[in-house]
């Protein structure tokens, strides 16, 4: 679970957007995390104290001198209890509080004894979102090292529309494990690829379709999950993702710049054009070895006979940027084998100038295309090898990061 053993401090303000806080914190508690609520005054006017007791199984609390409590000084134990300290929906008066040190209630009082990260989710009327004040207590917030959650845009319940919304509770969770995650890769920029592939195939993120006419195109099976799930993890821990993409049915993980291609002639110029400002290149998508000599204009005809169709080479992606690669820049490659898994990806490490490959077999259960977990051995070009258990894709994917990130320290 994604927040197992962490205590949340959710503080929740007078906002219509109060009742969200509801699903943000059954959500929390389900990923595990201890939840403890905060309520200011006014936010009881819009959603129950009840409503979180009964989804944090914790009491509320919303007044600084209720004597119905531990021996302990409540706000100053809440206070040094959180892993982290969230205001979702924070209004534009708490944003004044916090930016100008002001403690009046349990909330504000709370949040200024707090040693956690802070993450706060703006929620309020465009206009006070937009107005110069809240904007300047926003920066004032930032620069401190408070993590702040952009509001979305789109219809108000004022009528307005414009930027104001609290996000949805995905957006929320991620800003929040963002603020309990080390920022390691912080500085960094990072290219990855995913998707599947057609005929033959290299590894990069998700699969690239090779047309034959306007109807029918050659691919793989690769669902992408694998490169998706090293972006993910690169922007949650800081690093600037660039995610060159095949088709598929994936959302883009939050916090990554994507770029959609079709064929492998299409990803070969969008990483190319990019892959001079990366500190790391990680190929993990599926992208054909050949493609169609010609691509028919109109629907290929079933005919009485068998349809032979010519295939020309697709530009070798992984072995460009091998030899185009700029000092202190590493360059991470995948291999999925069904024979000879270790000798051909050795081959493929040295061939293609890779610092490390990531190796593993079809033949292996629980590894192999569509699954939620991997079995990998992670050659790299000093000649030492790793090879870890079975473990979850984003586990993994944690593993490729860390081992790059150990080569870039030297």
């Amino acid at each position: 679970m994604r927040f197992a053993g962490k205590t949340v401090v959710l503080c929740v303000t007078g906002g219509i957007a109060a009742y969200k806080a509801a699903d943000l914190t059954s959500k929390l508690h389900q990923n595990g995390a201890e939840v403890r609520v905060l309520m200011t005054e006014s936010a009881t006017q819009f959603i129950s104290p009840v409503t979180f007791e009964t989804l944090s199984c914790n009491r509320t609390v919303v007044d600084t001198f209720d004597r119905n409590f531990p021996w302990e000084v409540e706000h100053i134990s809440l206070a040094k209890a959180a892993d982290v300290f969230v205001i979702a929906p924070a209004t534009a008066n708490i944003i004044a509080k916090a930016a100008h040190g002001i403690a009046d209630d349990m909330v504000s009082t709370t949040l200024l004894a707090t040693k956690a990260p802070v993450v706060i989710a703006p929620a309020m009327n465009t206009g006070m979102y937009d107005n110069p004040v809240t904007q300047e207590n926003l920066k004032t917030l930032r620069a401190r090292g408070f993590h702040i959650i952009e509001p979305a845009a789109g219809h108000l319940a004022c009528g307005d529309s414009g930027r104001g919304k609290l996000p949805d509770t995905a957006t929320l969770l991620w800003g929040i494990e963002k603020a309990l995650t080390a920022q390691d890769l912080a500085g960094k920029t990072v290219l990855v690829t995913g998707g599947g592939g057609s005929i033959g195939s290299e590894l990069t993120a998700g699969p690239t379709q090779e047309a034959m006419d306007p109807v029918r195109f050659l691919s793989n099976h690769s669902t992408g999950k694998m490169g998706y799930a090293i972006a993910e993890r690169a922007a949650m821990r800081g690093a600037e993702v660039t995610l060159v993409s095949g088709p598929t049915a994936l959302d883009t993980p939050k916090g990554v710049r994507r770029v959609d291609i079709k064929s492998a002639r299409d990803m070969y110029d969008a990483v190319l054009s990019r892959a001079d400002e990366q500190d790391f290149i990680i190929k993990a998508a599926a992208v054909g070895d050949y493609r169609p000599a010609e691509t028919a204009s109109e629907k290929l005809k079933k005919g009485d006979g068998e349809l032979n169709i010519r295939l020309a080479r697709n530009p070798d992606i992984l072995a460009s940027l091998g030899e185009h690669k700029r000092p202190g820049q590493l360059l991470c490659g995948f291999a999925m084998e069904t024979q000879n898994l270790l000798d051909n990806a050795e081959s493929k490490l040295r061939r293609k100038n890779c610092d490390m490959l990531v190796a593993n077999s079809l033949r292996d259960k629980g590894a192999g295309f569509g699954t939620d977990t991997n079995i990998a051995t992670l050659l790299f070009a000093d000649g030492h090898r790793e090879q870890p258990s079975i473990m979850s894709k984003t586990a993994l994917a944690d593993v490729i990061l860390d081992r790059l990130l150990g080569m870039s320290r030297g």
